[in-house]
């Protein structure tokens, strides 16, 4: 490598601790395309002296062969290292480099300008101390410049460098500077943004990056290097009450039991009080172990285990926190999201949210408002689509201990998770609990669900049918009551055309309104089956997110599913109410089979084929099931 330091030679245990003990910035380049950003990172690891010998020389053999500074040396091949983004000459991904200085280390994320990669941007600025927002100055503030500038805001990122990039190709205009930046003040103060830095400078000839240039003599300030390696960061969080979120139960043997974690905020030592939230219960801090030894104290930043006094119930996900200052616990929440699915964010549907090490399931429960980051203006929506941004309602299926992200990112950010594929969506920041969280509580009844259904001598259950239009489900679902009402089982059939006259007469056939649908049909059977019954539910539900809500409602073994399994061209070939025939001519939308999408059973408790089994045996090989009775060998499954 060629960065050099005297002390290397001298005595390399001397710097490799002095390197060791160096403060690191975490920061973020962002901006519009072709602003420099890949260009200002590779310049900022040349002149840190960060690259190796073989680097240089397949970097100057890549400038020759793809660049685009005419043979000369170019930096963004440094950073650019997927082979799309040296085609198109964007950055795609986010791209991570470490460098350092005599006085501080670094990591640089290359986020991307592109709005097609909004959710990659703000991937990379979400751990980030400080980001550095490029403007080409022939080009001055653009709509990519107030979208990257909003999500740094809006990501709670304290120190902002306003890099005006390019200023070699204007002739270091100082006018054409002033104009950029009483442009960018105007705009950074709507979004509460009042401090910043900015540099004139080119990234691609070295000036104000490392060393101040003399082409600018109208500037005054540090270069970029200075600023970046001045900038205070880290102990902000220290005087805050104290945070740690559980991460691990460490049990390494029958006579030790502590909690490791990383300190989210504050300052603890042993004999400290504390709380668990969001049980409530409390202790005392016996002990601060670390691989290296126990310690007196410890503050934000650090990872460490702690022991405590007293043996209470504490499991991965919880928070251990100052016991006369405490976080709030609560399950329903106001949150802003950024979206990074491309399949749309639909009110109602069920997703996983993970906060810190806590994992609970959650649903949209009102889209508020989306905003259009480049104007600032909140527009009414129903969805959010891939790299939108929008405030919602979240509700919670258990309280979580948070904090508003504003005042700690560890225990105000979260990430939702989609139950089905396990990819994440969305990215969020709570902003506080809504009041009816604190106000609603569960009333404690004298009789159970238990004593319900054994007053009628049955177990409650769900008996969820789900297949096509046209599929028999209804008819089915029909002979199976028929059949257990004459075994004497209390029962209840939900139809799903017969509930769109009442509880959902509301609703149309959007994928958001028949999301809530089935959404409401969960709740009433959740509800009945409280109440004992057997409640047979027919619904076409095509979407598997929307029957995993349904089933996580009830308990083990409460929930069956059963596919009525019908090829598309056999229901349509039946078409009892003539509905394929309009979906095909256009007159009904978002029909499923047709224009929306079914999405099988994977795993359901009971198939019936109904292109080889008549609707009584169906009927029949269901009650079979829910009686333990094996089904003739004759039925198909």
């Amino acid at each position: 490598m060629a960065h050099q330091s005297d002390l290397i030679a001298r005595d390399i245990d001397a710097y490799l601790d002095v390197h060791q003990h160096k403060s690191l910035l975490r920061f973020i380049t962002c901006g519009s395309v072709d602003d420099g950003k890949s260009t200002l990172i590779g310049r900022l690891l040349y002149d840190s002296k960060m690259i190796f010998e073989d680097q240089m020389a397949a970097l100057e053999a890549d400038s020759r062969r793809v660049g685009t500074q005419g043979g000369d040396i170019d930096f963004a091949l440094l950073v650019d290292g997927l082979a799309a983004e040296r085609e198109q000459g964007i950055t795609i991904d986010v791209a991570y480099r470490f460098f350092s200085t005599e006085t501080r280390k670094f990591i640089v994320a290359d986020t991307p300008g592109h709005e097609q990669y909004t959710r990659n941007m703000a991937t990379g600025a979400s751990t980030a101390d400080a980001a550095v927002i490029l403007i080409d100055a022939r080009r001055g503030v653009l709509t990519q410049t107030k979208r990257h500038s909003y999500l740094v805001s809006l990501l709670g990122i304290r120190h902002i460098v306003l890099a005006v990039n390019k200023m070699d190709l204007i002739g270091w205009s100082q006018a054409r500077f002033d104009e950029i930046l009483a442009e960018y003040r105007d705009f950074a103060a709507r979004l509460g943004v009042s401090d910043f830095h900015a540099i004139p400078m080119s990234a691609l000839r070295g000036d104000n990056i490392t060393e101040p240039t003399a082409r600018a003599p109208w500037y005054d300030g540090p270069p970029l290097m200075a600023l970046l390696e001045g900038l205070e960061v880290g102990d902000e969080l220290s005087a805050d009450p104290f945070r740690l979120p559980v991460q691990w139960v460490n049990r390494p043997n029958l006579d030790f039991r502590g909690f490791s974690g990383q300190i989210a905020a504050g300052t603890v030592r042993p004999g400290d009080p504390v709380r668990v939230l969001p049980s409530g219960k409390t202790s005392r801090v016996t002990r601060i172990v670390t691989a290296d030894g126990d310690l007196s104290y410890a503050v934000a930043g650090q990872s460490i285990t702690l022991a405590l006094a007293d043996e209470i119930d504490i499991s991965r996900g919880d928070v251990l926190a100052a016991a006369d200052a405490p976080p709030e616990a609560a399950d329903q929440f106001e949150a802003t999201l950024v979206w990074m699915d491309d399949e749309a964010m639909l009110p109602g549907r069920p997703y996983l949210l993970k906060l810190g090490a806590r994992l609970v399931g959650a649903t949209i429960t009102e889209p508020k408002h989306r905003l259009n980051v480049n104007t600032l203006e909140q527009q009414p929506a129903k969805r959010l689509e891939l790299n939108e941004i929008g405030v919602c309602n979240l509700s919670l299926d258990a309280p979580v201990a948070f904090e508003p992200y504003g005042a700690n990112k560890d225990l105000g950010g979260f990430i939702l998770i989609d139950r089905i594929s396990n990819r994440t969506v969305a990215a969020g920041m709570l902003h506080f609990a809504l009041r009816r969280a604190h106000n609603i509580h569960w009333q404690a009844q004298s009789v159970d669900k238990a004593s319900r259904a054994a007053i009628k001598n049955q177990k409650g259950r769900v008996i969820w049918l789900t297949g096509l239009s046209g599929a028999g489900k209804s008819t089915i679902a029909d002979l199976v009551e028929k059949r257990l009402h004459a075994d004497g089982r209390h029962t209840y059939l939900l139809d799903g055309d017969n509930v769109r006259h009442g509880l959902n007469r509301d609703l149309g056939f959007t994928e958001e309104d028949r999301v809530e649908n089935i959404r409401r049909v969960a709740e009433v059977a959740r509800l009945m089956v409280d109440a004992g019954l057997i409640v047979l539910v027919s619904f076409i539900s095509p979407f598997r997110a929307e029957r995993a809500l349904a089933r996580a409602l009830v308990n083990d073994g409460e929930f069956v599913e059963v596919h009525v399994d019908t090829p598309l061209h056999v229901a349509e070939a039946r078409d009892v109410k003539g509905l394929y025939r309009k979906a095909r001519t256009g007159e009904l939308k978002n029909f499923t089979g047709i224009d929306s999408p079914y999405e099988a059973p994977e795993t359901p408790e009971i198939v019936v084929d109904t292109t080889s089994m008549t609707p009584e045996q169906a009927a029949e090989r269901i009650v079979g099931w829910l009686e333990g009775r094996e089904p003739p060998e004759d039925f198909a499954i």
